[in-house]
C-alpha cells in the first residue's frame, strides 16, 4: 500500500497538472498502479486535503478515459414507452471493500456486455459504513477505470428516507439535514436518487389518497429540491415509494392515489421513474436463532401488477424490488419475466465478505460489537441473530483494517463476488443491455474543478433510515 502526498500524485511520468486540469501521460501506468495508490490514500490517509485531491483526479481522470457518471433517466424512460424490456436492472449496495467489489461487478459486466446496472448507498449506510458520497463515487471511478470499463455509471442514493418520528416532532430539523445530503450526493455526481417518504404514510386513515398524502407531499418536496440543483443537460432519475419494506403489501388503489397525488404537487416537473413497493420481504432478510435466513414468499403478483401499472399507466420504468439479496437463488430468474424494473440487493455481498473474513478479524470485530452494541441484544436472541443484526455497524469502524487486508486475500473476496454478480447478471437478463444504455442514455461529462472537491463537508448529523 502506497500512501501519496500531493506532490507525488504528479510526478510527471504518470499525471500532471497544467493550468487547473488534469492531464494523463500514461493512461495504462495509471489504470495499472495509480489507481490503487490513489485508493490506498482515500482510504488510509488521515489528511482530508489529500483525500479530497484524491476525489479531484479520479473524477476528471475518469471523465478523460470515458467513464461518465449519469442519470438511468433516458432508459427508464424507454422502458415505460414499452420501447424495451425483458430485464430487471440491479441495484448494488457496496457496503465494504467497495473498490473491490466494484471492480468484481465490471469485470461481470465486460463479460456480457452489460450496461444496466447501479451502484448505491443508502442514507443509513452511509453513516455506518462511513463512506462519505464523494469517497463511494470515487472508489467506483476507480474501479471502472482499473477494469477497462468504459461508458456511463450510474450511482445512486438509496433510501435517502424521512424519519416519521423526527419528521412529526420538527418537520423542517428532519428535512433539512436530508437536503443536505441530497445536495452532497448531487455534488458527488449521484444522479439517480430514490426518495423515502413511506415512512409517512399513514394507514389509519380513511381513504387511499389521505393515507398517501404526507407521503406524497413531502417526496413532490423533495422532487422539487433536485431538479433546482441538477447539473445542465442532467435529468436526475428519482424514485418515490409507497409502501415501507418490512410492511404489509402495497395494492393498486395505493399506486394510483400516490401517483395523482404526486403529480398534482409537482405540476410540469419531470417526475419520478420507478416506484418502490412492499411485496413480502425484509431488508436483510429474517434471520432464524442457527444464523440461516428464513425462507420469503414474495408476492410476484403484486410485483407484476403494480409494474403494469406504473408502466402503462404513468409511463415509469416499473415497480422496484427492495430487500431480495437474501432470497434464494431460484426466485430471480422470475424478476425480469414480471417485468420488474429493479432489484436492490446489498445484505448478500456483506455476507460474503464476512464469510471470507481471516478468523482473527472477525473475532476482533465480534468482540466489539458485544462491547458496544451490547444493547441492541433482546433477551430471546440467540448470539448468532445478535451477531448477524449488528455486524453492518462494524464496517465504519473497521473500514481500513479491512481496506488493509493482504492482496491475495481481497483477490479472493473479490473473484467468489465476481460469481456471485455473473448469477444475479444472468437470472436478471442483463446480457448485451450496454447496447440499451449507448442508444438511450444521455452522457454529460460535467466539467468540474479542483476547488469543487476542496470544500469543507457539512454535518449530517444522525443519518437513520432502511438499508
Amino acid at each position: 500500500m502506497v500512501y501519496r502526498v500531493e506532490s507525488q500524485i504528479f510526478d510527471g511520468k504518470i499525471l500532471v497538472e497544467e493550468n487547473g486540469k488534469i492531464v494523463i501521460k500514461n493512461p495504462e501506468l495509471f489504470r495499472r498502479k495509480m489507481a490503487d495508490d490513489l485508493l490506498d490514500t482515500m482510504i488510509l490517509s488521515d489528511s482530508a486535503h489529500l483525500k479530497k485531491v484524491c476525489y479531484w483526479v479520479a473524477y476528471n481522470t475518469g471523465l478523460q478515459l470515458n467513464v461518465v457518471p449519469s442519470s438511468i433517466q433516458g432508459l427508464y424512460e424507454a422502458r415505460g414507452k414499452g420501447e424495451i424490456k425483458g430485464f430487471t436492472v440491479p441495484a448494488m449496495n457496496i457496503r465494504t471493500l467497495t473498490f473491490d467489489l466494484a471492480r468484481a461487478v465490471f469485470r461481470a459486466a465486460n463479460k456480457i456486455n452489460a450496461g444496466s446496472f447501479i451502484f448505491e448507498i443508502a442514507k443509513s449506510e452511509i453513516g455506518y459504513t462511513g463512506q462519505r458520497p464523494l469517497e463511494y463515487s470515487s472508489a467506483l471511478i476507480l474501479a471502472a477505470i482499473k477494469e477497462n470499463y468504459s461508458g456511463p455509471i450510474f450511482i445512486q442514493g438509496d433510501h435517502f428516507q424521512v424519519k416519521a418520528k423526527n419528521f412529526f416532532e420538527n418537520k423542517d430539523k428532519e428535512i433539512n439535514p436530508l437536503k443536505e445530503l441530497i445536495q452532497e450526493a448531487i455534488s458527488a455526481s449521484f444522479y439517480n436518487i430514490d426518495i423515502d417518504t413511506s415512512t409517512l404514510v399513514d394507514l389509519s386513515k380513511p381513504s387511499h389518497d389521505e393515507q398517501q398524502k404526507l407521503n406524497y407531499d413531502v417526496c413532490a418536496l423533495l422532487t422539487k429540491y433536485i431538479r433546482s440543483l441538477q447539473p445542465k443537460d442532467i435529468e436526475i432519475s428519482i424514485g418515490g415509494e409507497i409502501g415501507e419494506v418490512g410492511g404489509k403489501n402495497s395494492t393498486p388503489d395505493e399506486l394510483h392515489a400516490y401517483i395523482k397525488g404526486y403529480r398534482k404537487e409537482i405540476g410540469k416537473l419531470k417526475g419520478i421513474s420507478k416506484i418502490s413497493i412492499q411485496t413480502g420481504t425484509s431488508h436483510g432478510g429474517v434471520v432464524l436463532p442457527d444464523g440461516s435466513i428464513a425462507k420469503v414468499n414474495i408476492d410476484f403478483d403484486t410485483l407484476k401488477k403494480l409494474s403494469e401499472i406504473a408502466r402503462k399507466d404513468y409511463g415509469m420504468a416499473g415497480a422496484v424490488q427492495h430487500g431480495a439479496s437474501t432470497l434464494p437463488n431460484e426466485a430471480f430468474h422470475t424478476f425480469p419475466e414480471v417485468e420488474c424494473a429493479e432489484i436492490h440487493l446489498a445484505t448478500q455481498f456483506q455476507n460474503i465478505v464476512y464469510d471470507y473474513l481471516p478468523l482473527s478479524l472477525k473475532e476482533k470485530i465480534y468482540n466489539w460489537l458485544h462491547s458496544n452494541f451490547a444493547a441492541e441484544k433482546k433477551p430471546d436472541m440467540t448470539n448468532d441473530q445478535f451477531i448477524y443484526k449488528t455486524r453492518k455497524s462494524a464496517l465504519g469502524p473497521f473500514k481500513k483494517e479491512i481496506h488493509s487486508l493482504p492482496k491475495e486475500w481481497k483477490n479472493k473476496i473479490s473473484l467468489t463476488l465476481e460469481e456471485e454478480f455473473s448469477f444475479l447478471f444472468d437470472k436478471l437478463r442483463i446480457k448485451g443491455t450496454k447496447n440499451y444504455v449507448n442508444e438511450y442514455v444521455k452522457t454529460v461529462p460535467v466539467q468540474k474543478k479542483k476547488e469543487d472537491f476542496l470544500k469543507e463537508e457539512k454535518d449530517l448529523g444522525e443519518l437513520e433510515g432502511a438499508d
